[in-house]
Formats: C-alpha cells, sequence, structure tokens
C-alpha cells in the first residue's frame, strides 16, 4: 500500500499538500460534480462540509473506497433544508444519531452533524450530542487515522491529530487517551483489532494496554455491534493479527471465548499440536484457497473447527491425547456462540455443520470407502460440499513433508471419484427413484409419516446401491413393505400398480 510520504508540520513543503489533496481528489472523482455542489450549497447556506473519516484516510492509503462520509456543523434539520429539493432520494434512518443519507445521480452519501457520543455505565446505547466545531469532531473518533477530513469545496485537508503520520508509520492511535476514547465508545476496542486486521496495522503499546485494562468494558456494546465488527475483522486481509489482539487483550474473553480456551497447557508427559495455533494456520490455508473474496461461514468455521477439543480431551496411557467426538461437541458449541452474537441463521446452520463435518473425510483411509460412502459424503455435505473441500484441505498443518503430500493425493482421489459419480449420477440432487406420490400408489397408503419411512428407505438404497431403475425399486419398496408389515390402507389398492393420476399431495417427502 502506497502512503504519501510527506509529514505535515509547519514548514511543509506545498508539493506535499498539493499532492495530498490530488489523492484526495482522485478518490472523489468519480462524484466530483456531486461533492463540489453539495459543499457550495452548504457554503451558501452559511455552513460548513468536510469529506471525513475512512475516505480520507483510503485514499491516502490508495485503497480503493465505497463510502462517501460527510460531516457538517449543520444540525440535521438544517441538511434536510439545504438538500431539499437538490437530492434525488434521501432517507433519516439514522437521524436521531445526527446522520442523514442521500442519493444524487447515482451516488450514495451520509452526512452526520459534527457530533460526540458516550455510553451510560449502564445503557447499550450512546447518548449523543451535536458540536460547532470540526476539529472537536475529529478529536472524539476511534483513531487519528480516522480523524483526518477535507473540506468542501476545495479539499482543504485537516489532520490535527497525526493521522498522516501514523498512516506512514503502520500504526494506530487515539486522537485522546485511549482511556478517555475507550470509555466513551467501548467498541473501540474491537475496532482497533479490526483495523489491525483489515491494514496491518500495529496497535501502540498505550492503546494496547488500555484494552486490556478495560476489556470487560465490552460487556456493554450489543451483540450486533460486536458481531459486524467481529465479521469486519476475520474477514480483513490480516485477520490473524486482529484474533491475536483480542486474545492477548483479553477482549476475546469476552466476545469469542472459545478462541483464548484453544491456548491448551501442555505438558512433557503428554504432547498434542497447539491447538490455537493450529486453528489460526487452518484460518490462513483456508483464505488461501477463496477465489472471489473472503467467504465469512469458510473462515468461521475454519476458526472454529476445533472449539471443541478443550471439552473433550482426555489423556490416554503411553502419552497419548484424545479428543473423541470433539467436532460433535464443537458444532454445538459453535452454534451457540454464533447464535449470541445474532449470527444470521443460515450463517449459524452452515458454519455449525462444516465444523460437524470437517473430520469426515478421516475415515477415507486410502481409498477404502465405497461408492455409497462417497454419496453419503456428499449428501451430509449439500450445498456445502465446495467449503468442506477447501476447510479439510486447510486443515492439514503437519511439517512432515511427506504425510502432508499423501493427505493432499488422497483428497485428490476423493474428489476425482465425487465428480465421476457426479456426472453417472446427478450426485448434487440425490433422491430416490420414486416420490411420494409414487410410494403412496404402489404401497396404496395415505400422506402422513409412513410415507416418510419408505421414503427413507429408498433414499437409503440410492445411496447404497446408485441409480437402479423404477421398476427394480419399486420391487425393493415392496419388499421392504411386506417385512415392515405395511398393508394398503381403506380405500387404497395397490394392485395394477401406479395409478395414472397420482393422489394430493406428496406425503413427507419433501
Amino acid at each position: 500500500m502506497a502512503v504519501l510520504d510527506q509529514v505535515p508540520d509547519d514548514n511543509e513543503n506545498p508539493s506535499a499538500a498539493a499532492r495530498r489533496r490530488t489523492a484526495i481528489a482522485e478518490l472523489l472523482r468519480r462524484i466530483a460534480p456531486v461533492a463540489d455542489g453539495l459543499g457550495e450549497r452548504f457554503a451558501a447556506a452559511g455552513h460548513e462540509l468536510a469529506l471525513v473519516g475512512g475516505p480520507v484516510r483510503d485514499a491516502l492509503l490508495r485503497r480503493p473506497s465505497k463510502d462517501v462520509d460527510l460531516t457538517t456543523d449543520a444540525p440535521p434539520q438544517k441538511i434536510l433544508e439545504i438538500i431539499d429539493g437538490w437530492a434525488d432520494n434521501v432517507w433519516t434512518i439514522g437521524i436521531e444519531f445526527g446522520t442523514v443519507g442521500l442519493r444524487k445521480d447515482g451516488h450514495e452519501l451520509e452526512i452526520t452533524t459534527y457530533r460526540s457520543e458516550s455510553y451510560d455505565p449502564k445503557s447499550r446505547k450512546p447518548e449523543v450530542s451535536y458540536g460547532t466545531s470540526l476539529v472537536e469532531d475529529l478529536r472524539r473518533r476511534d483513531f487519528a487515522v480516522n480523524a483526518m477530513a477535507a473540506r468542501l469545496p476545495g479539499y482543504e485537508f485537516v489532520d490535527p491529530f497525526g493521522g498522516l503520520t501514523d498512516l506512514q508509520r503502520k500504526v494506530l492511535r487515539t486522537p485522546g487517551r485511549p482511556e478517555d476514547s475507550f470509555s466513551d465508545d467501548p467498541l473501540r476496542m474491537m475496532r482497533a483489532a479490526r483495523f489491525a486486521a483489515q491494514l496491518g496495522f500495529t496497535v501502540a503499546p498505550d492503546v494496547v494496554q488500555a484494552m486490556k485494562d478495560m476489556a470487560g468494558r465490552i460487556e456493554i456494546v450489543s451483540a450486533e455491534r460486536v458481531r459486524d465488527e467481529l465479521s469486519k475483522l476475520i474477514c480483513g486481509r490480516y485477520p490473524r493479527e486482529g484474533l491475536a489482539l483480542l486474545v492477548d487483550t483479553g477482549l476475546a474473553a469476552h466476545v469469542l471465548p472459545e478462541l483464548p480456551k484453544l491456548r491448551l497447557e501442555i505438558d512433557e508427559h503428554h504432547r498434542h499440536k497447539d491447538v490455537y495455533e493450529h486453528s489460526l494456520i487452518v484460518l490462513e490455508q483456508a483464505i488461501a484457497q477463496e477465489k472471489e473474496g473472503p467467504d465469512l461461514v469458510l473462515r468461521l468455521a475454519a476458526l472454529l473447527h476445533d472449539i471443541g477439543k478443550p471439552r473433550t480431551r482426555r489423556f490416554e496411557a503411553g502419552g497419548r491425547v484424545s479428543f473423541h467426538h470433539h467436532e460433535v461437541v464443537g458444532a454445538k458449541m459453535t452454534r451457540k456462540r454464533l447464535t449470541a452474537l445474532r449470527y444470521p441463521k443460515d450463517v449459524v446452520a452452515d458454519a455449525s455443520r462444516l465444523v460437524e463435518l470437517h473430520l469426515r473425510f478421516h475415515g477415507y483411509g486410502t481409498g477404502e470407502w465405497t461408492d455409497s460412502a462417497v454419496r453419503r459424503y456428499v449428501r451430509d455435505a449439500g450445498p456445502l460440499l465446495t467449503r468442506l473441500h477447501k476447510l479439510t484441505r486447510a486443515d492439514c498443518t503437519t511439517r512432515n513433508k511427506r504425510k502432508a503430500d499423501r493427505l493432499r493425493r488422497t483428497y485428490d482421489d476423493l474428489e476425482a471419484r465425487i465428480e465421476r459419480l457426479a456426472e453417472e449420477e446427478e450426485l448434487a440432487a440425490i433422491r430416490p427413484e420414486l416420490d411420494g406420490n409414487e410410494i403412496q400408489a404402489i404401497l396404496g397408503i395415505r400422506p402422513g409419516p409412513l410415507v416418510g419411512r419408505a421414503y427413507k428407505f429408498l433414499l437409503e438404497l440410492r445411496l447404497d446401491q446408485g441409480m437402479i431403475g423404477k421398476e427394480a425399486a419399486e420391487r425393493e419398496l415392496r419388499r421392504w413393505a411386506a417385512e415392515e408389515g405395511i398393508e394398503p390402507e381403506d380405500g387404497e389398492s395397490p394392485e395394477g400398480g401406479r395409478p395414472p393420476t397420482p393422489p394430493g399431495p406428496t406425503g413427507s417427502e419433501s
């Protein structure tokens, strides 16, 4: 990442300031007419307007930025007056916190009144008060690198707390005392870890110490806000740095306590790999396989795949250590933790399912699985199969090159078999060869639990033997029904096979 190499001081080279303005103007090039026009409207109304925070930081880092965040001394109602008749669309969902959103010529912008906010010790909602000074607004921001602004129109650079210097040094500092900053908004401690993960910056020692001293303060923040920061951290470019900071400062003990618990004590008599370090490596190796940007579900599963080990660790004879069924225990723990963090139900279900399945491959041996076992592997993974491939490959962290090569070749073989069977049998949609209507017609039964039992039998038959044809499937179904003592229900007659028009609903086969 290229950072402008000029540090502002009282005798700053004018060309340095010009280059800074150019960098910020480049960011705004695509919306320059909108930004300039908006700045002129605010100036005409006697109010200030400035591009602020992340967009300015990213412009100086030459990083793309989707956000266009602006700040002003105008109160929210005055903002609405200034943009009335000019904006194509306006939304006020954040107006209680001083923020007005607007769309103009296809561009979305957010304008926030200069403000400060703080938390009452017993409240999860911040108290907001408005200000009149850009410098004071910048002072209340989380880090100096986010406390820079560019006044509009003209892009005059404002950096009262040395944010540009911090960009050069790749360090995160707070504009004032970190204790005051984190007291005002404890979520900033999570944001420190998040920016470390996104930017690869180090965190200043006094900030780290404040995080350690005040880690328990994070409990006042809502689970949803913690979740959002954690997701951004995990999906950052350097998640190891951010996660390590959470663990080392004690924040993880409050927001993701399963992670520090992976630091299992290892004695000289009972040795096993460092589960915490192993989990971070698995996360990095899973990330290395991503082709279309960060995959939150895959990353969560990689990070949490072994969280069941502390609860299942057993010391065996001869110095062995076992973790029997840690994948099952870990799946339940994953589900509980992600639910507590208010993750969407699909994320919870998918991540916990991957944790549950991550050891399945190790029963494959050197290829001893039958085609039936391969079909079950695919069926159980369902739409998560591609992610399961990546997680399974990432879970190999052995330093033994021969062993690693053997595991890689074995999984290559499994994937090849899956592809072959998929071509032959449409594995992605494994279903019995008879549907619910046909089951009812053949056995002379009505919709209900019995149809579900028959469907399950046929599904197992399909997994065991593959495609055998409808006639053979019908013979097997009749044989099964006879063994189970299933007889036609009143008013139903299975003679003559399936009727030309199947009856009503399909039962419980969905």
